[in-house]
């Protein structure tokens, strides 16, 4: 209780300190004239707000990515665009977090910075743990280990050392994940890496909860609280330590102090705008009152948090909040929710935690822990090193099969039950139609590259210019399937979303990120595919004209796309850009404007065309009725 005071008197401290730091960096931001010393400034901006207030932190890591591409600098340009990705993750914007993360690695790349390779890796991963993509997460850690060992960088060393502990933990293979913990926490003594003690003792936590050692997990969890209220590490952490020491006092059977601190994780999240603690302590909310016997409350909780999940493609705990959902509906005698809900957490496990997937990320950390231990083995023992080779490959190959054929046992024995839900058969048919999105989409993927790899070979202008369009028409359907295979609704695509990964492809096809601005000013919005396709392929015919033509030489510019439904019945589209007057395509004669006329009737729509201060196309589409 003591503890709990401490925080809540904290806040106010941090909240002034970091405001009156905050304007002094502003300051100075606006007297500063050297544009290097700028993107310094921002970048400390960033990091003063991060920790309280992760929507403020968005606005600036943008404002840094903007600068640092007007300027073209190769060193600052992958540090902002990993910064923005970081807050678009913390924000469970999680494809928009993919774009960042993939160009801040691309820009490490080039200038060979490992450290930025490994730390941007490691973001990558927390993604994909959201996507439940363990495998592919663990690759990512086990990559990052291995840069950080390859620059000898002890911080990030323990940080990976850490992250494979929670890998592991993931996994329930929690000796393995106990070692790693416990290798993080000598390093960090060790080496005196006091930015790392929190993260270390928070990890040792949830290892020790995992392995019911509740009494060690609390300990665990107040070192580090302590640690972040010392070094003053911001509201975020204080919530995700707030929420994982009330679940070890809920796990100690002290409910009602679990909940004082799940209530002030809540509270905190929002202030910091910070919605992964909020969605995890939602839950936590809803579990601690089923446990309490408040089942209604508890439910309150769980659904919230599950909705949350759905939308945002979360599925880290999803498969424990879909059987903690099934178990409140059975205590309120609703047992078709209940069924409904068990049935969901079946699925959702079968698709994302096969046993097969379980051995191949085995096998992952068995290679590089190999690997490891081959670095120091003798060159006269290399015989000896062949024959273990030979052993552990059959190990993992028996190992395999083993998992092979119990994860056919379970596929079997799934489909058998199949035959008797419907709700199973329904949801077979959604993966069904997930792959097929995703084949498509990886297929259109082959044509793209193939058309890429063509206009490599072509000098005329003219040409290669017809071949990156057509190269943007293919990627402007492929990213539709893409949203499908990815998304929870088959039947409807998110066209906010979908635009900005549209349009940041072709700005980024033409090299115009830093002369042309975009603004979409619209709501979200769910459309079918067969509308989304056709509105895709407009807007790349509209903003391909635009750039071309409305910005020559070196002018600089905004395109607005607005999109919106009217009375149900109409989706109106408004495209303008403040260009030279010179980008319309109602009079042209060209492939792409007829593309454009084709497209809106077959939409059901009329477009028109305003040239007063830039250029403005005007679209209405009939909406068509359900059969």
């Amino acid at each position: 209780m003591k503890l709990k005071l401490l925080i809540i008197l904290f806040f106010p401290l941090i909240i002034y300190s970091q405001q009156a730091t905050l304007a002094e960096l502003e300051l100075k931001l606006n007297s500063e004239k050297n544009q290097t010393k700028k993107l310094e400034i921002i970048s400390e901006m960033v990091n003063t707000v991060f920790g309280n207030d992760m929507k403020q932190a968005l606005i600036l890591a943008k404002k840094g990515v903007q600068l640092a591409d007007q300027l073209n600098d190769k060193n600052w340009q992958p540090q902002f665009y990993e910064m923005e990705g970081r807050m678009h993750a913390n924000l469970l914007q999680l494809d928009s977090a993919n774009l960042f993360f993939n160009k801040a690695m691309k820009g490490y790349k080039a200038i060979d910075n490992k450290r930025g390779q490994a730390s941007t890796a490691f973001k990558m991963a927390w993604v994909l743990k959201k996507y439940g993509e363990y495998e592919k997460a663990m690759q990512k850690d086990i990559y990052a280990l291995k840069l950080m060992e390859s620059i000898d960088d002890k911080a990030g060393i323990c940080d990976a050392l850490t992250r494979i502990s929670n890998d592991l933990t993931n996994q329930n293979r929690l000796e393995e994940a106990l070692v790693y913990a416990k290798k993080a926490i000598d390093m960090a003594e060790k080496n005196n890496l006091t930015s790392e003690f929190y993260f270390v003792y928070n990890n040792a936590g949830d290892v020790a909860i995992a392995m019911n050692e509740y009494l060690l997990s609390l300990d665990y969890f107040t070192k580090a609280a302590a640690i972040a209220e010392e070094q003053n590490f911001g509201q975020i952490y204080m919530a995700d330590i707030a929420n994982s020491q009330g679940n070890a006092l809920k796990r100690l059977g002290r409910y009602e102090e679990a909940i004082k601190y799940y209530s002030s994780c809540l509270a905190i999240a929002k202030k910091a705008n910070y919605p992964n603690a909020m969605n995890t302590v939602t839950a936590n909310l809803g579990e601690v009152n089923l446990l309490l016997g408040n089942y209604k409350e508890a439910l309150k909780y769980q659904l919230e948090t599950i909705q949350l999940q759905e939308a945002n493609n979360d599925y880290s705990n999803l498969i424990e909040n879909y059987h903690h959902t099934s178990t409140i509906y059975s205590k309120l005698n609703d047992f078709e929710s209940a069924l409904a809900y068990k049935q969901k957490a079946y699925d959702l496990r079968d698709s994302i935690g096969s046993i097969e997937s379980d051995a191949k990320m085995s096998e992952l950390l068995t290679k590089y822990e190999t690997e490891k231990k081959e670095e120091t083995i003798a060159f006269q023992e290399a015989k000896i090193d062949q024959q273990k080779v030979v052993q552990y490959l059959g190990i993992i190959v028996v190992g395999l099969l083993v998992g092979l054929l119990i994860f056919a046992f379970i596929s079997y024995r799934n489909r058998s039950k199949s035959n008797r839900l419907l709700a199973q058969k329904n949801a077979e048919n959604e993966l069904l139609m997930k792959e097929i999105h995703h084949r498509v989409k990886n297929n259109l993927e082959i044509v793209s590259s193939l058309l890429a790899l063509q206009s490599a070979q072509i000098d005329d202008p003219n040409t290669k210019e017809a071949m990156t369009e057509g190269q943007n028409r293919v990627n402007s359907i492929s990213i539709v399937h893409q949203k499908l295979y990815q998304g929870t609704n088959l039947g409807s695509i998110e066209m906010k979303d979908y635009f900005l990964n549209l349009t940041e492809n072709i700005l980024d096809s033409f090299g115009a990120e830093n002369k042309v601005t975009l603004n979409l000013a619209m709501e979200k919005l769910d459309l079918d595919i067969d509308t989304a396709v056709p509105l895709g392929l407009i807007i790349n015919e509209l903003l391909t004209n635009t750039i071309k033509y409305a910005f020559p030489a070196d002018n600089k510019g905004t395109i607005t796309i607005k999109l919106e439904k009217q009375n149900d019945q109409y989706l109106h589209l408004v495209v303008t850009d403040n260009g030279i007057g010179k980008s319309g395509m109602t009079h042209g004669t060209g492939f792409g404007t007829q593309l454009v006329s084709l497209l809106t009737q077959q939409l059901n729509g009329t477009m028109k065309e305003e040239s007063e201060n830039g250029t403005t196309h005007i679209f209405d589409f009939k909406l068509r009725k359900a059969a």
